[in-house]
């Protein structure tokens, strides 16, 4: 699984905050032996989150994660540019991502993240904070493998065989 960490923050950008949502999502993601081919910090521009996550899904690269921009402060622009390059969306997987963190904060609910799919490239958004992307991350992890292998063609079924475990 060929990865991409897109992490938007205006003051990471500028290198006035460092970036701990990105490693976090490298960190947990290496537990499903994905391979994190592309990461960068990129300011919260419309513009250039959709040329960047068009950019990578262009590559063949199995799963783009975004990490910030996704809550309700006027810089916040990572749903709709997203929205603005996917060709199907994935509710469900954004559903899951609330929910689980509805369990810890009712402030789960501010999140307006969205997933969808781009060619064969799925793209999740989660929010900027390490502690809710640790938590985004526990919801969706092993899921991630399967929707995957569904997406390029390697599974073609969801349901468990009769008799496997």
């Amino acid at each position: 699984m060929k990865v991409g960490i897109l992490t938007i923050s205006d003051k990471g950008s500028r290198g006035e905050r460092a970036d701990s949502s990105g490693p976090a999502i490298r960190e947990i993601l290496s537990r499903v032996k994905a391979e994190v081919v592309c990461y960068q910090v990129v300011p919260d521009e419309p513009d250039i989150i959709k040329k960047k996550l068009i950019e990578w899904s262009d590559q063949e690269l199995s799963l783009i994660v975004t990490t910030g921009g996704t809550g309700f402060s006027p810089r916040d622009n990572t749903p709709e540019a997203t929205r603005a390059v996917i060709e199907k969306e994935a509710p469900g997987i954004s559903e899951a991502i609330r929910y689980y963190g509805l369990q810890k904060t009712p402030k789960a609910m501010l999140s307006r993240g969205v997933s969808g799919i781009r060619k064969q490239t799925l793209i999740i958004n989660l929010p900027g904070s390490e502690k809710a992307v640790r938590e985004s991350m526990e919801a969706i992890i092993d899921c991630l493998p399967h929707a995957v292998d569904v997406l390029s063609g390697e599974s073609r079924e969801c349901a468990d065989k009769p008799g496997k475990s």
